[in-house]
């Protein structure tokens, strides 16, 4: 579907109480706060209440129910009323929102198919956002992962993801203490692989991409799989792996 006046993304869903999109890679899920510089690209349109979660723009308001790193694309959930909005969010605090995402790591996990449990902790300084594992601590964030394909030539594997709670880079982190880091990240990656990856096959962005979101509609209760293709600036990467 083509963009309305709600949103610039790539529209994959919409109807009178949902907005489900395509966040390109590049764009914010919604305004930094406190950030002084030139605005940036932001999912829907608008001014945004980071209280509520609503951008009020002249085509109406949007409530943003989740969100996804700036650097990452894909499935982008939102609401079109303060009730649905409610709805949607205890879905997520339910976990009755399935998550999948495609991620290109360093490396092989070592079984082709597993969970990682992880306590992370999230720190705000200087305006930037940081999350680290914390060892010894009952676990807070949880995802499975399946391999779904690799690359001798360069030495990275196809993940995907199914990410059950959604931590401040949850991905990220748990597959950077792992010694798995995301082939393009520029915060917790192998900058040496990423130099390589973007000289050949010319990847030049994190390699992140939510691919699918799977849930029951919280007013007709209609069951939806809503699903992103990988974008041309990831593919060439994905193409080298399957």
């Amino acid at each position: 579907m083509l963009p309305t006046e709600l949103t610039h993304c790539p529209i994959l869903y919409q109807d009178r109480f949902l907005l489900v999109i395509n966040k390109p890679a590049g764009v914010l899920s919604h305004p930094n706060r406190g950030r002084g510089e030139r605005r940036q690209a932001t999912a829907f349109e608008g001014s945004y209440d980071p209280e509520a979660r609503c951008f009020h723009g002249g085509a109406g308001r949007v409530w943003l129910i989740h969100r996804l790193d700036q650097d990452t694309s894909g499935v982008l959930l939102a609401a079109l009323d303060e009730q649905t909005a409610q709805r949607c969010r205890a879905l997520f605090e339910e976990q009755a929102i399935q998550k999948n995402y495609l991620a290109v790591v360093r490396g092989t996990p070592t079984s082709p198919q597993g969970v990682w449990l992880d306590h992370l902790a999230t720190t705000h300084a200087r305006g930037a956002v940081r999350t680290t594992v914390l060892k010894g601590r009952p676990p807070n964030a949880e995802l499975h992962y399946a391999v779904k394909g690799r690359s001798e030539e360069h030495r990275v594997s196809l993940l995907d993801i199914r990410l059950i709670t959604g931590r401040t880079h949850q991905i990220r982190v748990q597959a950077a203490s792992r010694q798995h880091p995301i082939a393009g990240d520029d915060v917790y990656g192998d900058f040496s692989l990423n130099r390589r990856l973007r000289a050949s096959p010319g990847l030049r962005r994190l390699a992140l991409h939510a691919r699918r979101l799977s849930f029951r509609h919280p007013v007709s209760g209609k069951d939806l799989i809503i699903d992103a293709l990988p974008p041309p600036d990831l593919a060439v990467m994905l193409q080298a792996l399957t």
